[in-house]
């Protein structure tokens, strides 16, 4: 599954993109399996009401099942303007 990461997750983790092996049932334990990585993922999740979710190109809650899926983007909450 291809995970993508935007703006100051990106800058934390220190790649906008990577490739993860996964039999995570839901965002929410693929998050787990991240900050389990390293510090750095830990770091960039560690407050999640500062992050939005999107399971192939979808805004997602983080109950979201991941079953199928072939992308998952996270990025910080967007303004409008």
């Amino acid at each position: 599954m291809q995970i993508l990461y935007f703006a100051w997750l990106r800058e934390r983790i220190g790649i906008g993109r990577e490739d993860v092996e996964t039999n995570a049932a839901t965002v929410a334990d693929l998050i787990a399996q991240l900050r389990a990585r390293e510090d750095r993922y830990d770091t960039a999740f560690s407050d999640m009401s500062a992050v939005r979710c999107a399971v192939d190109q979808v805004l997602v809650d983080l109950d979201a099942s991941l079953a199928g899926a072939r992308e998952v983007a996270f990025f910080p909450p967007m303004t409008g303007g």
